[in-house]
């Protein structure tokens, strides 16, 4: 069962508390860089930081499924796809280990981050699953949340967060205003 976003309606209306925000990226071009970027933003700015970094291992076109994630809490690295051999033609999900990823990243928003980040709403997170009930109880906790979008997947988000969601470009510059609003915003709240 998916938990939704919930927010009151000043945070969803004020420009300097920027709760729930999508990296809109155009499909199969994640944005890694953007996401390396916000990661040591946030560092170099003292917030706190929960959820998970992706990372690819291997860029050749027939080892595209070799992606782990990466547990901004404590380091450890978890690849996410099953390995279907040399002939497969798509990646497939490894389920199990998603579900532990989950619930490490659940377990480290009782420490009470400022920013939980996660790789992407994809296919699992649009039928429901995935990392989505984080969102929800990162939201719960008054934690902002940054999720990458490919912008195939762009209408389910859109269903899932309504107006409680910001949409961003994944560049440097749109990540640097962010940012600021949300220090501004911690800082005065």
């Amino acid at each position: 069962m998916s938990v939704s976003p919930t927010a009151s309606e000043d945070e969803v209306s004020s420009p300097d508390a920027p709760r729930l925000t999508a990296l809109v990226y155009p499909q199969n071009s994640y944005p890694a860089t953007a996401f390396e970027a916000l990661v040591a933003a946030c560092r170099s700015s003292d917030l706190s930081l929960a959820g998970v970094l992706q990372h690819v291992v291997d860029a050749a076109p027939e080892r595209r499924c070799d992606v782990v994630l990466e547990d901004l809490a404590t380091g450890r690295r978890t690849p996410i796809f099953e390995y279907r051999g040399a002939g497969a033609a798509g990646c497939r999900l490894d389920e199990a280990a998603l579900a532990d990823v989950a619930a490490r990243i659940e377990a480290s928003l009782d420490a009470a981050p400022d920013v939980l980040i996660l790789n992407k709403f994809g296919k699992a997170e649009c039928e429901g699953n995935g990392l989505l009930d984080l969102v929800g109880r990162a939201m719960q906790r008054n934690v902002a949340v940054v999720i990458g979008v490919p912008q195939g997947n762009l209408a389910a988000w859109r269903d899932f967060a309504g107006r409680f969601a910001v949409e961003l470009p994944p560049d440097r510059g749109a990540i640097d205003q962010w940012l600021e609003r949300l220090r501004h915003s911690r800082q005065s709240g």
